[in-house]
């Protein structure tokens, strides 16, 4: 892998990264589903049993009450193992808020993702994407 093939695929990967939270915040499920392998394994940041298969992932999402939310996704640290491999690392700040609501009534979630990534025809796709809190900040 030359170094512009690598500068290429952390720059498709990032990408990849900073869509997941626009399309999570636009309600586009079948997008976010598509951001994922056929067999992928996802933790939601809150935790909870993993959720395996783009399909379940995208009915999982579904199957959330709705809500106006913001991530914020920053820190992506992308490192590329082999031309079809990578893995990656960032920082989440999200805030949300039940659907129609203008104001948050709870407080700001920090934490992130590890990912495992993998390019395929469609270029590259979540493998496994895991999530962890690390604060809550209240509003005062």
């Amino acid at each position: 892998m030359t170094p512009l093939d690598r500068l290429i695929a952390e720059q498709d990967i990032a990408r990849l990264i900073t869509q997941f939270g626009l399309l999570n915040d636009a309600g586009d499920w079948a997008g976010v589903a598509a951001m994922f392998t056929e067999d992928a394994r996802f933790i939601r940041p809150a935790g909870g049993d993993p959720v395996i298969g783009r399909d379940t992932i995208r009915t999982s999402f579904e199957s959330r009450p709705p809500r106006k939310s913001c991530h914020l996704i920053t820190n992506i640290v992308v490192d590329v193992r082999a031309a079809d491999e990578a893995s990656a690392r960032s920082t989440l700040v999200l805030y949300a808020a039940p659907a129609g609501a203008s104001e948050a009534n709870s407080p700001a979630l920090i934490g992130g993702f590890r990912d495992r990534l993998v390019r395929t025809s469609d270029g590259w796709k979540f493998a496994e994407r895991a999530g962890f809190l690390d604060l809550k900040v209240s509003f005062a």
